[in-house]
């Protein structure tokens, strides 16, 4: 018989898994969302549109196959739209190609070979791509601090001070700490917020389809979500004993992609570094049950979503640069992770830096962002530095 102690232990690590995934990274969510094109109002939507939708998507994978895997957003996607900006079209062409992203990643489920032919990519031009687009946001903790030291500071230093003695809630602090200077700062303005806009809601947008945004948006988003999420994703569930079921985990989200869309989602997808919260054996002993974790961390995410208004009025009332300083440090390890990734061959380091140069720059050309642009420069200079070389053993 299954004592109630046993039951909560995995049920708990589920909900931190949730918390900490949802408090962490929203903020670049949100950023992302509203660079590109949505209103308030539908950035709450895309938010709450996601957190029901992973939720629904955790709990439908864990239960058919009794196995920890959980479903995140894609924060490297949500940067990517970050450093894109506005996009010919507007906010209909993103979600647009929001929609072309469900179906590429429905398409990797039903034809192995798009999967195969997305491997051939070079990882350290891929992560050189994904170090050049988290750049500027990784920026905005110094920028902040220098235009808004009062309201920035205690952000950072909280920030720092859990990362030396509890890493995994830093992040999630700092956004707490974020949280209070902008209480302070409604009750010295004296500012008022309209309970209406703190109801959530769903508000949909009729998708439109451009060629910049299909180019510059949906194949970039479509790669970095791939490379940075569900190709780690499953590695780290194999790492703690289990092997993902990989065209019904791409069903599954490549679906709750498509319906999330119209509603402001960008893209969910299985969850790489949040993954080990629920797997690993300090969520539960007991391998057989872990799914347990994962399934908690789905109800939990779908009640966090019901925050969704609350969070998006937040960074709207917020004073200058704290919210971009959370969305910032919230993506440090990751860039981390990514420039060490692009330039850890030396052999493909010279692409590689090449392919972070230009996505950093953030130039468009003919409407399409710098993140395409970074991975044709960096596949070009990689061709012709690997001319005539015969291939490595």
């Amino acid at each position: 018989m299954t004592s109630p102690t046993s039951i909560s232990r995995p049920v708990v690590a589920g909900i931190v898994t949730a918390l900490v995934g949802v408090t962490s990274s929203f903020a670049v969510v949100l950023t992302g969302l509203r660079a590109v094109g949505a209103t308030p109002a539908q950035a709450a939507s895309g938010l709450l549109a996601l957190c029901v939708l992973m939720g629904v998507a955790a709990i439908v994978l864990a239960v058919r196959y009794r196995m920890p895997i959980t479903v995140a957003w894609s924060t490297p996607g949500a940067a990517l739209l970050a450093a894109t900006g506005t996009i010919e079209g507007g906010w209909p062409a993103a979600v647009g190609a929001f929609l072309v992203v469900a179906a590429l990643i429905l398409l990797t489920a039903v034809w192995p070979q798009l999967g195969r032919l997305i491997a051939r990519i070079p990882p350290s031009i891929a992560q050189a791509m994904l170090a050049g687009v988290l750049l500027p946001l990784c920026l905005a903790p110094i920028g902040g601090l220098v235009a808004n030291p009062w309201g920035v500071a205690p952000v950072i230093v909280t920030w720092l001070v859990f990362a030396r003695f509890a890493p995994r809630w830093a992040v999630p602090l700092a956004f707490v700490a974020a949280s209070i200077v902008v209480t302070v700062h409604l009750v010295s303005t004296g500012a008022s917020v309209d309970p209406a806009v703190l109801v959530p809601r769903l508000e949909f947008t009729a998708p439109t389809f451009t060629f910049g945004a299909l180019i510059g948006v949906a194949l970039p988003l479509f790669l970095v979500t791939m490379a940075s999420q569900n190709v780690p994703g499953v590695a780290i569930m194999r790492s703690y004993g289990y092997e993902v079921p990989w065209r019904p985990a791409m069903l599954v989200t490549g679906v709750g992609s498509a319906l999330g869309a119209t509603a402001g989602g960008h893209v969910i997808n299985l969850a790489a570094i949040s993954a080990a919260l629920s797997a690993a054996p300090e969520a539960e002993p007991d391998p057989a049950r872990r799914w347990i974790a994962a399934a908690s961390s789905g109800v939990s995410g779908i009640v966090l979503g019901g925050l969704s208004a609350v969070l998006v009025a937040l960074v709207v009332l917020a004073p200058e640069g704290v919210i971009p300083a959370v969305a910032g440090l919230a993506l440090l390890a990751a860039f981390g992770s990514a420039v060490q990734q692009a330039i850890d061959d030396p052999g493909e380091r010279m692409p590689a830096v090449v392919t972070f140069l230009v996505a950093a720059s953030g130039v468009a050309i003919l409407g399409v962002s710098a993140a395409f642009w970074a991975l044709v420069a960096g596949l070009v200079v990689r061709t012709v530095l690997h001319l005539g070389r015969r291939p490595r053993s």
